[in-house]
């Protein structure tokens, strides 16, 4: 039997919403292990002088603790 844990992230890519989900995951991927998916709660744009400037997500991620 395995059990999972979810944490929430916020990830921001100024090349759109799906750099910033694999920039997230990615990021996390590096102090959680077996990270086995994620659940886009929210998007949002960051913008400057009229431009969008950020694409950023919050997301929920899941992974499987140790045993």
């Amino acid at each position: 039997m395995s059990v999972a844990k979810v944490t929430e992230i916020s990830a921001c890519s100024p090349d759109g919403f799906d750099a910033a989900v694999r920039e997230g995951i990615s990021r996390a991927s590096k102090t959680l292990d077996n990270i086995k998916g994620a659940w886009i709660n929210e998007t949002k744009v960051e913008c400057a002088n009229g431009e969008v400037t950020n694409f950023c997500v919050n997301m929920k991620v899941t992974f499987v603790l140790k045993d």
